[in-house]
C-alpha cells in the first residue's frame, strides 16, 4: 500500500505518506523501530528518521526504560478532538443522544462506517456506573456490533455474508471470547432487523452487554450513521430491548430529519 501510494505521488509528497504510514503502523500497535520499520516497508535509518521529525512534532512519544519503543503522542489528541468537535453529524447528535441517555440511564453511542468496521465517534455513559470496552475512536467489526448491523441494513444478503465472515475472521485472530452465531441465525436475524428498522447486540460483541441500535439517514435516505442503547444484562433483558425499540427509532428519526431525510 505504501508502495503504491509513493509511486503515484509527487516526489515532495513521499516523506509525507511515509510518515503517515508510521502514525498509522504506531495506531495498529507497532512499537519498536524493527517493528515500524517492517510494517512501512522502509529500511530503519529511514524509519528512525521519520519517526525522530514526528516525536519532535508531538506525533509520537518516545517510551523510556528498558523495553523503549512508542507510543501515538499528544498532538493526536488534540487534533482528534478538534476533528470530533468539526464533525457535523456528532454535534448535530449530541444534544438528542444526551436526552436519550438521560431518559434510560444507559450507555447512548454513535458510530459510522469505516468500510468493514463501525467507528465510534459518540459516546454518553449511563448513571449506571457500567465499564464497557467502547469508546471514541474504536473500530469493531459492522457484523458483531449493534451499530453496526444498522449500518448495513439497507445491504444485500451478499454483502451481510461478506461482511459476517470478515468479523467472524477478525474475532477468530483476536480470540475473542463472545459468541458468534451462526451465518443462518445471522442472517434470519438481519431479515428481521431490516423490516424493521433496528437492529440488536445479544452479547455478540462483549459478553454481558446488549444494545438496541437504529440507522441514522441523510437527506438521500442513504445510512450513514447509527446510534445505540448499550447496557449489562441485568438491566438489558430482552424485553426491555424490544421496548427501547421505538425510543431509539425516534430519536435516530429525529436527528435524520435534521439532516434532511423525510420518510
Amino acid at each position: 500500500m505504501l508502495e503504491q501510494s509513493d509511486n503515484q505521488a509527487p516526489a515532495g509528497a513521499q516523506a509525507l505518506f511515509r510518515g503517515l504510514a508510521v502514525i498509522e503502523a504506531v495506531a495498529q500497535g507497532a512499537r519498536s523501530l524493527a517493528d515500524i520499520s517492517a510494517a512501512i516497508g522502509c529500511t530503519r535509518s529511514t524509519t528512525h528518521r521519520l519517526i525522530a521529525a514526528l516525536v519532535q512534532a508531538g506525533y509520537l512519544r518516545a517510551l523510556g526504560g528498558n523495553s523503549g519503543g512508542y507510543q501515538l503522542g499528544p498532538r493526536l489528541i488534540e487534533l482528534g478532538y478538534k476533528a470530533r468537535a468539526q464533525m457535523p453529524l456528532a454535534k448535530l447528535a449530541h444534544p438528542h443522544l444526551e436526552r436519550l441517555s438521560h431518559a434510560t440511564q444507559d450507555t447512548v453511542h454513535l458510530g459510522v462506517r469505516e468500510a468493514g468496521d463501525v467507528l465510534y465517534i459518540e459516546k454518553l455513559p449511563g448513571s449506571r456506573g457500567l465499564e464497557m470496552r467502547s469508546r471514541i475512536g474504536l473500530r469493531m467489526p459492522l457484523a458483531m456490533t449493534g451499530i453496526g448491523k444498522s449500518l448495513m441494513l439497507d445491504l444485500q444478503e451478499a454483502e451481510w455474508l461478506a461482511l459476517y465472515q470478515q468479523g467472524r475472521q477478525q474475532r477468530a485472530a483476536q480470540r475473542e471470547t463472545a459468541d458468534v452465531p451462526s451465518w443462518e441465525v445471522f442472517r434470519d436475524r438481519m431479515r428481521d432487523y431490516a423490516s424493521g428498522g433496528f437492529s440488536l447486540d445479544l452479547e455478540d460483541n462483549e459478553l454481558g452487554i446488549r444494545c438496541v441500535a437504529a440507522p441514522i439517514r441523510d437527506a438521500g435516505g442513504q445510512i450513514v450513521a447509527a446510534l445505540s442503547v448499550a447496557s449489562a444484562v441485568p438491566y438489558m433483558p430482552e424485553a426491555r430491548l424490544y421496548e427501547l425499540r421505538p425510543e431509539v427509532i425516534a430519536c435516530a428519526a429525529v436527528i435524520s430529519a435534521e439532516l434532511g431525510w423525510r420518510p
